[in-house]
């Protein structure tokens, strides 16, 4: 899975930006995951209607084949992820692809959105 992650031709999600992403979860046709660790959540709240699958527990509650799998994530519904910085959404999106969740987004920071105008709940 490593070599997975940091391999620049594997497939990766596709950049989306805050309206885009908030307009698909409101309209319940997307899976909004935060990948941040349950600590960060505790500081800064998360995106309303966001689950928590940090990236350390992805392969195991985000694999469609193990019965540890996130039930959200089973459907096959699109999926957009987000982080802090965008940096962990990016490796996330290539470990979902690798997992074969065939349409992924990658919102990057949590600010994304934020600023366009998605509620935070803490």
């Amino acid at each position: 899975m490593l070599l997975t992650l940091f391999n620049p031709f594997s497939p990766k999600a596709e950049p989306l930006d805050g309206a885009a992403a908030v307009a698909m979860v409101k309209a319940g046709n997307a899976v909004l995951v935060d990948v941040r660790e349950p600590s960060e959540l505790e500081q800064g709240g998360r995106a309303k209607g966001a689950i928590n699958v940090p990236v350390s527990a992805l392969e195991r509650r985000a694999d469609p084949n193990s019965p540890h799998c996130q039930p959200a994530l089973k459907r096959g519904a699109p999926v957009i992820l987000y982080c802090a910085t965008g940096a962990r959404s990016g490796l996330a999106g290539k470990m979902l692809r690798k997992l074969g969740h065939e349409t992924v987004y990658d919102l990057g920071p949590i600010s994304a959105w934020s600023a366009a105008g998605g509620e935070l709940e803490r």
